[in-house]
């Protein structure tokens, strides 16, 4: 029997029987470029663009490769949406707060002072409206999002002086994240937004005089208790700072359901294991910088409630000067109510109540 006759009355089983294997056209493997916003050295906020790239290639079986990219190796820290965007690499891992420049809306994809903490902002993306709303918003950007990591509430930062007051504010030159320098401005202090990687020279050299970055296991790594003492909590604009993965649109929808569905799992372990990396880690961390001098202190009430009424006065100016912001805070401010009611029932009082006991 010659093979044309097995092709033709035998099907696929028949060919197999007989020996002769089809023709098979091996899928060409998947190659993604991912530009971080941060550096190689922090291995929890950077390694969640790392975990990303580790399960996306086990589970496609090696078949689809994402390499990930320092700050600065192939475009600058801050320059990821642009970038992904335009199609130079295929995704991103950043903070959305750091370019409210091109709109305040992008803050509330990481934190707003006096926002969401981190349980609550998983909450809404996953379950509220947030994911709805933001890929509203973004799809002009020909970007797709995805949560990709949170740090959990943040210190306040590492100061030169202390701060006693709200006039220790007035003229206070200090490196903070994004929006959040809005309100800092409006309390008189003078922000600077500078990537992590050059934080500690501007500190030393005394160009800025108080700094945050998000916790004890990145500062005790970035060396600020070295030339700033005076560590202070809460990071009242951070209650939760999530990271995201940027994924250019078109690169995304290029991809097979079966690969569309691998990202989307893949960003979520990533999102998961950035937290608890943190979560594990700050508490030893914390113990480990007060033993080499940092004084940790709380920020004053008079402090705290100032920051308060001036980030409610910026978000009713953004309300009514801004229409992308106000359909997504509109939404996320009613959550967060609700959310804040609930949680003073239970985790509040529930963590309130196990701080107080010697264990």
């Amino acid at each position: 029997m010659d093979r044309r006759s097995i092709l033709k009355h035998a099907g696929i089983a028949g060919v197999l029987a007989a020996g002769a294997a089809p023709a098979v056209h091996a899928q060409a493997a998947i190659r993604w470029r991912l530009a971080s916003s941060f550096p190689k050295a922090l291995d929890t906020i950077y390694g969640a663009a790392e975990v990303f790239a580790e399960k996306v290639n086990a589970m496609s079986g090696g078949k689809f490769v994402v390499s990930v990219h320092p700050a600065g190796e192939l475009m600058p820290a801050f320059g990821i949406v642009d970038g992904v965007q335009q199609g130079t690499v295929e995704a991103g891992h950043t903070a959305p707060y750091y370019y409210f420049g091109k709109d305040d809306t992008f803050a509330m994809g990481t934190a707003i002072p006096f926002g969401l903490n981190s349980r609550q902002l998983t909450a809404w993306y996953f379950d509220g409206n947030g994911m709805k709303l933001f890929r509203e918003f973004y799809d002009k950007y020909n970007i797709i999002n995805f949560p990709g990591g949170n740090t959990g509430a943040q210190m306040g930062g590492w100061y030169r002086k202390e701060i006693k007051g709200v006039a220790d504010i007035k003229g206070l030159k200090m490196r903070i994240g994004g929006f959040a320098g809005k309100v800092l401005t409006r309390m008189g202090g003078v922000p600077q937004n500078i990537p992590g990687g050059e934080i500690y020279q501007a500190l030393e050299k005394g160009t800025i005089d108080a700094t945050e970055w998000v916790g004890p296991y990145d500062d005790e790594k970035l060396g600020f208790y070295k030339v700033a003492k005076n560590y202070y909590y809460p990071g009242w604009w951070e209650g939760g700072a999530q990271l995201d993965f940027y994924i250019n649109k078109a690169a995304f929808n290029a991809l097979s359901k079966e690969n569309q569905a691998i990202v989307e799992a893949a960003t979520a372990y990533a999102h998961t294991e950035m937290q608890a990396r943190y979560d594990a880690r700050n508490p030893q961390a914390i113990k480990r910088l007060v033993a080499n001098g940092a004084k940790v202190l709380p920020f004053p009430k008079a402090v705290m409630d100032e920051a308060f009424k001036q980030s409610m006065s910026l978000y009713t100016e953004l309300n009514d000067t801004n229409p992308a912001w106000k359909k997504i805070y509109s939404d996320y401010s009613a959550f967060r109510k609700d959310a804040n009611v609930w949680f003073r029932f239970t985790e509040a009082n529930f963590d309130s109540f196990m701080q107080r006991q010697k264990l």
